[in-house]
């Protein structure tokens, strides 16, 4: 009589990383896809068109104004004015680059945005950049 010692069972002690990959890839496409619908503004702003110079991706503060009293300070919309300001201020001293672009409505008074600009200022705001539209150069 002879005696089978051999064990039939494989163990399978690796991973299969096709799966892996294939979820991260979906996930990977999604967020691609779905990121820039996220930075839209709060509210549709009618930019002034000017020639200006791409800038630099880093950490900033967008102020929204729009002609009818609306005001946003990043994704968040307000209708009254002392709390835009209380948002503002608050948002600039919680930042670490301290730089503030001002979207502004091409109907919007010029004295409301010369007052969002020192506003920004006295709360600690380092640069300020106003928003416009690029022009194609013909």
């Amino acid at each position: 009589m002879a005696f089978k010692t051999e064990d039939d069972t494989d163990l399978v002690t690796g991973i299969n990383v096709t799966p892996l990959v294939d979820v991260c890839l979906v996930l990977v496409i999604i967020f691609m896809v779905t990121a820039p619908l996220l930075s839209d503004p709060v509210f549709k702003v009618n930019l002034p068109r000017a020639r200006t110079q791409e800038g630099e991706e880093k950490e900033k503060i967008v102020v929204s104004l729009a002609k009818e009293a609306k005001y946003a300070v990043n994704e968040k919309e307000f209708t009254v004015k002392d709390d835009f300001y209380a948002a503002l201020d608050r948002a600039i001293r919680d930042s670490g680059y301290k730089l503030v672009v001002i979207k502004a409505d091409q109907a919007a008074g010029y004295g409301l945005l010369t007052e969002v600009m020192q506003r920004s200022k006295e709360a600690g705001a380092a640069s300020i950049t106003i928003a416009t539209e690029q022009t194609k150069k013909k």
